[in-house]
């Protein structure tokens, strides 16, 4: 990825982007998550009250960093994202690709627990719109990001 205004969605303004630990471990694990879809950093700015705060960032790439792109859904992003959400962690500084929105993150989670097939996995999740999230994991990694500004965003929906 070269140079790109990045989107992260949230209660508040972010200026100094924070890895975060959650209760819950997330695709790529803890880190602090972008997209390069404005209308898919809304919805995360505004799932719990209806409204939140939109915050472009800009990245620049650092080609020393230890960077896992995944252009698409494939055997090794189900993988993983299995072993993530499972509390695996990985060493890398940065992580790109498909995001397992609230559809696709139940069919990982029955495929990680072994309710359903590596194959049924596919036929649920291939008619699915596309996502898009990048992860920062490190120190290193959060200096790729200048903050440019927030805005309000509201659940239009």
């Amino acid at each position: 990825m070269s140079e790109a205004v990045l989107y992260h969605g949230s209660k508040e303004t972010v200026e100094l982007p924070e890895i975060c630990v959650a209760k819950y471990n997330k695709d790529f694990y803890f880190g602090f998550y972008c997209t390069l879809y404005p209308e898919q950093a809304r919805k995360w700015a505004c799932r719990f009250s209806g409204k939140g705060m939109m915050n472009e960032h800009l990245y620049t790439p650092d080609e020393t960093l230890r960077v896992k792109r995944f252009p698409e859904m494939t055997e090794e992003w189900l993988d993983f994202i299995a072993a993530c959400r499972r509390g695996i962690a990985h060493d890398y500084d940065i992580v790109e690709g498909p995001m397992a929105n609230d559809t696709i993150f139940n069919y990982v989670e029955d495929f990680a627990s072994g309710k359903i097939s590596r194959e049924a996995f596919w036929a649920l999740a291939k008619f699915k719109r596309p996502t898009h999230q990048i992860s920062f994991h490190t120190a290193r990694a959060l200096a790729t990001l200048r903050f440019l500004k927030s805005y309000e965003a509201g659940n239009e929906e």
